[in-house]
């Protein structure tokens, strides 16, 4: 289908991004959604709304023309469009109209894959439009025949349509609980095996997916493209000092995410709740990367994610920056010890940031002395292969070694 991309600049209310970029986040929505052709796009300056068209009459009527000349099907607005709004436009250009909202519950649709996933769209997308059954066409105003028990007429046809969707509702409510108990026992049963989990969160198409493929050698889908991953994946991963982590990675975030959304998708952000530690992955090379940065502290602070839970930032596609912005984000990063310029692509500042989870999710150690027969062989070797042991002292009958060690590894090898 052919469409036409309208980003509404309006100077009454002025978001602090800029029009250009939010319009190359618009156009990179639409081109998320398979069999859309984007054949036009246009920043639209407005100084203030208008209540039942959104445009003015000239702007409207221009944009009919072009409408026409291109043969478009579709417009998707990027900002909130109000029912009334999205009726009056549909009639006056005779095409489908969508707005951002809309847009993005498409591509979530499109992409989800898990049972959760799927009821979790459903869910939204009927909330989603309950708000746009408006009285737009003569049938919303027919009745439905009542029984005659009552004297007043029957049920008018937006009252059915919005009875309807209720009634889906609750059932997509019941049958999500049962999803819902099924995954609360997947989660009790990866805490009874000791790892931490590592949750890759960030701004949607800022590199997480291509940084869980490098480390785990899973093939999780990487484009570059908005929403690329939905469902959230797992994986077991061994960290260079011999730490095992299972790694997490999410639905991206973005800006101005639809409230339904929020609501709807907080259960597949679950495993960020429970999270060890938390890396947020920045696209480093994007002009918006501080806004970027912001919509995603808003988005984990409203989702409730305790503050206890430390956090890593990782720099990413710092091949995508010309040498010297590189080399200035690399000397700011190793000014801040929590900061990774990386390139998940390149795999450039992958060993330090991987230290850097390891220490962040090391458990305190202490240090003792042990006092081994040479018939100990094993476990000796066990304390080497644990990379624990600080010194060694060998004597005629016993050796005796100073070893570094967390409570779990002292129980495992007093157990040996």
């Amino acid at each position: 289908m052919r469409a036409l991309v309208l980003h509404p600049d309006i100077q009454s209310d002025r978001a602090r991004r800029g029009a250009e970029f939010a319009l190359d986040e618009a156009v990179a929505l639409a081109a998320a959604l398979p069999d859309l052709a984007v054949v036009d796009v246009q920043v639209v300056r407005l100084p203030r709304a208008q209540p039942g068209l959104l445009f003015g009459k000239g702007k409207i009527d221009e944009l009919h023309d072009l409408i026409e000349a291109l043969d478009i099907g579709l417009v998707l607005i990027d900002g909130p469009v109000t029912p009334v709004q999205q009726r009056n436009l549909e009639k006056k250009w005779g095409c489908k109209l969508l707005d951002r909202t809309g847009l993005i519950l498409e591509i979530f649709a499109d992409r989800a894959a898990t049972r959760e996933g799927v009821l979790q769209v459903e869910l939204a997308a009927l909330s989603y439009q309950r708000t746009r059954l408006v009285r737009a066409w003569t049938h919303l105003e027919r009745q439905r025949g009542g029984l005659g028990f009552v004297g007043g007429p029957g049920e008018t046809q937006i009252e059915a349509d919005r009875r309807a969707i209720d009634e889906a509702v609750t059932r997509i409510r019941r049958q999500l609980q049962k999803v819902v108990k099924t995954r609360a026992l997947h989660r009790s049963a990866r805490k009874k095996v000791p790892y931490p989990v590592v949750a890759l969160v960030g701004y949607t198409n800022a590199g997480k997916s291509t940084l869980f493929n490098r480390l785990t050698g899973a093939e999780v889908m990487a484009k570059d493209m908005l929403f690329a991953t939905l469902d959230p994946t797992m994986r077991a991963v061994k960290l260079p000092d011999g730490t095992e982590v299972i790694l997490s990675d999410t639905v991206g975030f973005i800006s101005d995410l639809p409230t339904q959304l929020v609501a709807a998708f907080r259960a597949t952000l679950e495993e960020v709740l429970d999270a060890d530690l938390i890396v947020h992955v920045r696209d480093i090379s994007h002009p918006e990367t501080v806004e970027q940065a912001q919509d995603v502290t808003t988005i984990l602070a409203g989702l409730g994610v305790r503050e206890a839970a430390p956090l890593i930032e990782v720099w990413n596609k710092i091949d995508r920056l010309d040498p010297e912005a590189a080399e200035a984000r690399r000397t700011e990063a190793e000014r801040r010890a929590e900061v990774f310029a990386t390139s998940a692509l390149t795999g450039e500042g992958m060993d330090p940031m991987l230290a850097a989870v390891a220490e962040a999710l090391s458990p305190p150690r202490h240090e003792s002395v042990l006092t081994l027969s040479h018939s100990d062989g094993r476990k000796r070797a066990w304390l080497f292969e644990q990379g624990i042991v600080e010194g060694e002292v060998a004597g005629e009958a016993e050796t005796v070694l100073t070893v570094r060690w967390t409570a779990r590894q002292e129980k495992a090898f007093r157990a040996l």
